[in-house]
């Protein structure tokens, strides 16, 4: 299987901070991958360093087997990769329609692409014209995951997308990222491990910002001591 992403060996600083101590993964095309640790393990920062946003001073990234770090943030995303952030970080006081307008890439992104949005979250259909300020929570992360999909993104990195949400809503959610995963490859961060084992085909495990074990999650799933060891769950 070809691999959309790689990283090798990525060191990332934030102001004096090693966050980041040697990451390597690897995010095979058409499948999702699940970035598994503990809280304050460097899984956002591996996300954000992907991006550009925190830049590592040493490693390789490649995505489409193009070298990609030292790019600036818009020059990556303008390669195809999307970000879903954690805490949706939607425009409250837009209305849908607008959050949704706003990550066109190329005029015309939006209306190519709505049938398939609408299609995975018939809700933002139904409350096109309300500001982001009158969604639920579960309504915010459908917006926001629907942002990233309005231009032509090849990969995208979500953060952390069941978060505060109620159960019903969650399954809503894995039920639409399974469907969008068809279309799009995806590295999801998840703290829920049930949530991640159900969703993934692969896994990367970070302990105190290192890579230190990744494999298919079918193989993880059966291995409650590796569970218990780094991410305190079995």
């Amino acid at each position: 299987m070809t691999n959309l992403l790689e990283i090798h060996n990525i060191h990332t600083f934030i102001g004096q901070f090693h966050i980041l101590e040697a990451v390597s993964l690897a995010v095979p095309q058409g499948s999702i991958t699940a970035l598994l640790g503990r809280n304050g393990a460097g899984k956002t920062t591996t996300l954000k360093s992907i991006l550009g946003l925190t830049p590592p001073s040493e490693g390789q990234i490649y995505f489409e087997d193009q070298p990609i770090h030292g790019y600036r943030s818009f020059e990556i995303a303008a390669l195809g990769i999307g970000f879903v952030p954690e805490h949706r970080a939607i425009f409250r006081d837009l209305s849908v329609a607008e959050n949704l307008r706003i990550a066109e890439r190329r005029k015309g992104d939006l209306r190519r692409k709505e049938e398939f949005i609408f299609s995975l979250f018939p809700d933002l259909k139904r409350l096109i014209h309300l500001p982001g300020t009158n969604l639920s929570g579960g309504q915010q992360q459908m917006l926001a995951i629907a942002r990233a999909l309005v231009p032509d993104n090849k990969l995208l990195l979500i953060d952390e997308p069941s978060e505060g949400l109620a159960p019903v809503i969650i399954e809503h959610m894995m039920a639409a990222i399974r469907q969008l995963s068809q279309e799009k490859t995806v590295l999801l961060v998840e703290q829920n491990f049930i949530v991640a084992s159900q969703l993934a085909e692969r896994y990367v495990i970070i302990e105190e910002g290192r890579s230190v074990k990744q494999g298919l999650m079918a193989d993880l799933v059966d291995d409650p001591a590796t569970i218990r060891r780094y991410l305190g769950a079995a």
